[in-house]
């Protein structure tokens, strides 16, 4: 026995419960904040950044001594593969990994509009790429994801084999006519664009049809749980 009675026990524990209390509860919010800014910070969301920084240095390179010269063509055309590249890692490195952010969720497709709108313009502005070409796919990538956002109260549409399919021919052809190819290769960038010209508008179509269901059925299931409602 201590000799101390309880009461005055009791009392010293709870003041000192309640001090030693008050800390983890500062050192919780200091925790909470630091997750916070660690999970912002991910390798995913980094990439991503990376991305975005690559756009400027990918136009200054592409019309360095006026766009046509071979070396800062290639220079271009490297900053182009690294930030696809980039595009394909970061999405996955979210997904697999748990590390899907509010700013990843909005800063990953502005990178990916950024970096394949710059290069089309690029290239139809130096006269390399029909300025037809850069406005059917800039307005598809454009009107799509508004699309995805007016229905997005009824559903996510998700990304389709052809979409990636388009993504990845699309990115192949646009690298092509980065590059300054002649000869055989030249000819064959202009197949490989056609490809893409052709999947980007197919594509495009299945997702304004996917779009109309979703939103059909969206609009049925809001009428069936309303009317039982009622009920």
């Amino acid at each position: 026995m201590t000799g101390v009675p309880a009461s005055a026990a009791g009392g010293s524990a709870g003041a000192s419960g309640a001090q030693s209390g008050a800390k983890p509860v500062r050192a919780g919010k200091l925790g909470a904040a630091a997750v916070n800014q660690a999970s912002l910070w991910n390798i995913a969301n980094l990439l991503t950044m990376l991305r975005l920084v690559l756009v400027p240095g990918f136009v200054a390179l592409m019309l360095m001594d006026g766009g046509y010269e071979p070396v800062w063509r290639a220079w271009a055309w490297a900053a182009f593969a690294v930030a696809m590249i980039t595009d394909v890692f970061d999405g996955h490195l979210a997904r697999t990994y748990d590390l899907v952010t509010d700013f990843g969720k909005i800063a990953d497709p502005i990178a990916d509009k950024a970096i394949m709108g710059a290069a089309l313009i690029c290239l139809s502005g130096l006269g390399d790429l029909p300025w037809w070409v850069t406005g059917v796919i800039l307005g598809r990538e454009l009107g799509i994801t508004l699309m995805r956002f007016l229905v997005i109260r009824y559903g996510v549409i998700p990304a389709s084999r052809g979409g990636k399919l388009k993504t990845l021919v699309q990115g192949t052809a646009v690298g092509m006519y980065v590059l300054a190819l002649t000869g055989p290769l030249a000819t064959l960038r202009f197949w490989v664009m056609a490809a893409a010209v052709v999947l980007t508008v197919v594509t495009g179509l299945d997702y304004v049809r996917q779009a109309i269901v979703l939103r059909k059925r969206g609009v049925a299931t809001q009428v069936t749980v309303a009317e039982e409602a009622e009920r």
